[in-house]
């Protein structure tokens, strides 16, 4: 079978500035992905009827299938169609059923439709017009000169909807596509990317399929193993087997699959121990307690937070004692191990976890931004305590404390 390559182009000024973030893209290239078609580029373009055209030029010269999203509306800057009538000199008419469904949604809203509502309802002459259940605006199916165009609204639950019910059928059924393309992302913790590469580097530098692919995150990283195949089973089989060689290598850092996350893992670890947990946050503000109750049932774990951030807090409400502070201070290994045991001591958890730390950008107690000190205290048990020097932002600083504290949980738990 020829390789289909697609071009996705996102028509909208309020994207190319950054007011909105352009997750159509993500979710088209997902999709074509996983029918095994290759998405060579993505595109944003701003709302300019000249710089659309040479767009869609570029992209009927260089795509087999161009997807488009953005620009159908009824205003003056939707211009989607203006722009491909000019490279592709195709006649519009107004679509009757389209313009029958835009002046029914009027209706049951109570609202007058205006003038500029017919725009919405014009389409190709020859284009195959792809009902929009959940808005007002059709898609439209093109093919130009051997190249398949697909339009698109741009709001994400219409393009969804329509790239669903039609698009994607209509490109199994052209291009009689076969191969699927399978992909699974493993996620690590505790190991830096370029430590991960060094120790997965044989295997990446003869890749051919199943692929090896590194990401890094804050805090964390990642591996995503995709393999091209006749099935999604025997995808799968290709990937179990480099799988097994990646967790040969770097498997004590593994923690989940696919959309997990390392407080999702703590969080099934501590449901599973039958623990329970409470924090104390200086520098990290309440933003471990956040990560951890945003997910649903982290009350059948997590007891709560104290935030003392200032050091009165901590001597007053958490009961870390006025000479650590005076003699050590606040950024200290000693605060951090009287901050979690005393969480320990205050709520009656199993486990108690404590952040104190500069999150910069100016020094404090003498100590260098980024400097971190995070203790973990089993009930019973000695507490350990980590120390971190982060080069970060002051958010950033923050945010990796709070990615560390749960590797920490993470691996005590595992073990």
């Amino acid at each position: 079978m020829k390789q289909i390559n697609a071009e996705v182009i996102a028509v909208g000024t309020e994207i190319l500035i950054g007011q909105i973030n352009n997750t159509n893209a993500q979710y088209i290239s997902k999709q074509l992905a996983d029918h095994g078609i290759n998405v060579f580029y993505h595109h944003v373009v701003g709302d300019n009827l000249a710089r659309v055209q040479s767009s869609f030029a570029k992209a009927q010269r260089d795509a087999d299938l161009v997807l488009v999203t953005g620009g159908l509306g009824p205003t003056e800057d939707d211009l989607t169609r203006e722009a491909f009538q000019l490279i592709s000199g195709l006649e519009m008419h107004e679509d009757k059923v389209s313009m029958d469904r835009i002046k029914e949604f009027f209706v049951k809203r109570g609202r007058t439709m205006s003038p500029n509502n017919h725009k919405q309802a014009r389409v190709f002459d020859g284009a195959k017009v792809l009902e929009n259940t959940v808005g007002m605006a059709p898609g439209m199916l093109v093919e130009h000169d051997g190249v398949v165009w697909a339009f698109m609204p741009g709001v994400p639950r219409e393009m969804k909807q329509i790239m669903s019910d039609h698009v994607l059928p209509h490109v199994r059924e052209k291009y009689q596509l076969q191969s699927v393309l399978q992909s699974r992302l493993l996620h690590f913790i505790g190991i830096g990317e370029s430590q991960l590469e060094t120790d997965l580097l044989d295997l990446i530098q003869v890749q051919e399929n199943p692929t090896i692919a590194t990401y890094a995150s804050e805090g964390e990283v990642a591996v995503r193993l995709t393999a091209r195949a006749e099935t999604k089973d025997e995808a799968d089989r290709l990937i179990d087997v480099v799988e097994k060689e990646v967790m040969e290598r770097v498997g004590q850092y593994f923690y989940g699959y696919d959309e997990t996350s390392v407080q999702q893992q703590v969080f099934e670890l501590l449901k599973q121990r039958q623990f329970t947990l409470a924090s104390a946050e200086s520098l990290t503000g309440g933003l471990f307690a956040d990560a951890l109750v945003s997910l649903s049932g982290a009350s059948e774990v997590f007891l709560g937070s104290f935030v003392t951030y200032a050091p009165s807090m901590k001597q007053h409400v958490l009961g870390v004692k006025e000479e650590t502070i005076q003699n050590q201070g606040t950024v200290s290994e000693q605060c951090a191990i009287e901050m979690a045991e005393n969480a320990v001591q205050l709520t009656g958890a199993d486990i108690g976890i404590s952040f104190t730390g500069v999150a910069g950008p100016d020094s404090s107690e003498g100590k260098e931004p980024g400097t971190v000190f995070i203790s973990l205290h089993e009930k019973g048990k000695q507490t350990r305590t980590t120390e971190l020097s982060i080069r970060s932002s002051r958010q950033g600083v923050r945010a990796q404390a709070v990615k560390k504290g749960f590797d920490m949980l993470f691996h005590y738990l595992k073990s």
